[in-house]
């Protein structure tokens, strides 16, 4: 029980290390999510076509690698980043091309009709979207967001590989240094409780949109 008290200083600042890759990865790859969606589905061939090449390079390639060329393949052509910039440029664009498929299967599988009765009815574009159609998207996406968010989680430990303490790394060198493996059971319940906490606020947020069905 020493050990865990004395390491908890050093944990608790890798988990924080670890919900701010979090946190922002979310609130920047959700709009460009969006972004790339419309895209895909757009019928101008130029931007379909843009969209549809970044996504293929982004979810086929592995984040690993897009943290390596980022971080270390960019200062070959002059372009030089701070390791958490570096992290959070390639864990925006990865996950922006994975939340862009998921946004753009919600928005095509919404009927067609739904889209022809609004117009009928007199509702504008900006109005159909608002209380029509995304409302029903973000039910029909939310559980494949929830999946993604909980991967990020996990995810976020790759950003050692720039030299970030993230969670996982704290305990790692923990455990190295004590020659114990409690530092990484103890960071272990910490990603877990977080998943927990995470995947409970989106269950009740699916319950806030479930009367879309």
């Amino acid at each position: 029980m020493d050990l865990i008290y004395n390491l908890m200083p050093a944990l608790i600042d890798g988990l924080m290390e670890t919900l701010r890759v979090f946190f922002i990865t979310i609130i920047l790859s959700i709009p460009l999510g969006i972004i790339v969606s419309l895209g895909r589905i757009s019928k101008n061939k130029l931007l379909n076509g843009i969209s549809s090449f970044y996504v293929m390079i982004m979810r086929g390639t592995p984040l690993l690698l897009q943290l390596v060329v980022i971080f270390f393949g960019l200062p070959l052509v002059g372009i030089r980043l701070g390791r958490f910039e570096a992290a959070i440029i390639a864990f925006v664009l990865n996950y922006g091309a994975y939340f862009g498929e998921i946004f753009r299967g919600g928005i095509e599988d919404i009927d067609d009709g739904q889209y022809e009765a609004a117009h009928m009815l007199g509702f504008s574009k900006g109005y159909t979207l608002r209380k029509i159609i995304i409302p029903q998207t973000i039910k029909k996406v939310l559980p494949a967001i929830t999946n993604e968010i909980v991967t990020l989680v996990k995810d976020t430990s790759l950003v050692y590989v720039v030299g970030i303490s993230e969670l996982l790394r704290v305990g790692k060198i923990a455990s190295n240094r004590e020659a114990s493996i409690i530092p990484l059971l103890a960071a272990g319940a910490m990603y877990l409780i977080t998943i927990s906490i995470l995947s409970k606020a989106l269950k009740i947020l699916e319950k806030r949109y479930s009367y879309y069905n």
